[in-house]
């Protein structure tokens, strides 16, 4: 693993799971992890609903943009985690892959979007636990689903 372990979120719209994910890791981990998001077919902003969640819990994220998932993203992360970009990932050997199960955020209220937040930040926070840890990174195998579905 480099110096510096790198993570990139991946979701269809990049405008809610996966800016909520980078948004935490950013929040948690500060400048020790670096970190990327990206979609498949990204939208044209951000979540409101998810930008009000998030800002709740103390985390802005109202700056963010959707961004295109690129092959080059791909390639330059130790881990890629996937919340249902389906085919549109491309993998690489010695990545880490996993592929979180979520909620969509999309079309649904600040309520509804609370309890996505939670899950991810623990999911983040485990993310944070195996980076510190030195496991996962290089392995290319060892992914929960593969790539996503």
């Amino acid at each position: 693993m480099p110096d510096k372990p790198s993570v990139l979120f991946v979701c269809v719209h990049n405008a809610g799971r996966s800016q909520m994910a980078a948004a935490w890791l950013t929040h948690l981990a500060g400048d020790r992890i670096e970190v990327r998001s990206a979609g498949s077919a990204p939208a044209d902003r951000v979540n409101p609903a998810a930008v009000e969640a998030m800002r709740e819990a103390g985390v802005d994220m109202s700056a963010r943009v959707p961004e295109v998932l690129t092959t080059e993203a791909v390639r330059a992360s130790d881990y890629v985690i996937t919340m249902g970009c389906g085919d549109a990932c491309p993998v690489f050997p010695g990545k880490r892959y996993l592929d979180w199960k979520l909620d969509d955020p999309a079309g649904r209220g600040v309520e509804a979007v609370r309890p996505i937040r939670d899950e991810i930040r623990g999911r983040v926070e485990a993310l944070i636990a195996e980076i510190d840890a030195g496991t996962g990174a290089g392995t290319g195998a060892g992914s929960d689903a593969g790539v996503a579905g």
